[in-house]
């Protein structure tokens, strides 16, 4: 699953509140030694505001192909915090080594920790999930 997460850069985040439901396409930057993906967004977006409030959520990340054969995504839930002082620096770090042009950008950083993950991949025969726990 590592390998998969590491070969993309956009995941799909979806986030609810009273008013409903929405989602945002956003980069991320995986590191793996903390399993959690990093990512940007304005805090006064509708789902910035909606993580204030309700920060569980679920992610998907996707490979486009008519390709029923090489079909691959992953879906996972779990949690997104903003990153606090003590590991603000090491998010930042990561997100811009894999987005270097992200350093002229104002915007907030936050981090996506994942505690289930369900995974299909066709390359290991039709359907075929693998499950990934996340953090116990």
């Amino acid at each position: 699953m590592t390998k998969f997460i590491r070969k993309h850069h956009v995941m799909t985040l979806a986030v609810s509140d009273p008013e409903g439901v929405w989602s945002a396409h956003c980069f991320y930057a995986y590191d793996a030694a903390k399993n959690w993906f990093v990512f940007t967004s304005d805090e006064e977006t509708r789902h910035g505001n909606n993580l204030k409030t309700n920060n569980r959520v679920s992610v998907s990340i996707a490979l486009e192909t008519k390709i029923v054969g090489k079909i691959q995504g992953m879906q996972m839930s779990g949690k997104v915090i903003r990153p606090d002082e003590s590991v603000y620096d090491i998010a930042r770090s990561r997100y811009l080594k894999r987005f270097p042009y992200a350093v002229i950008m104002k915007t907030s950083f936050w981090i996506f920790i994942p505690e289930y993950a369900k995974m299909t991949d066709n390359a290991f025969g039709f359907g075929k999930k693998l499950i990934w726990p996340g953090n116990d």
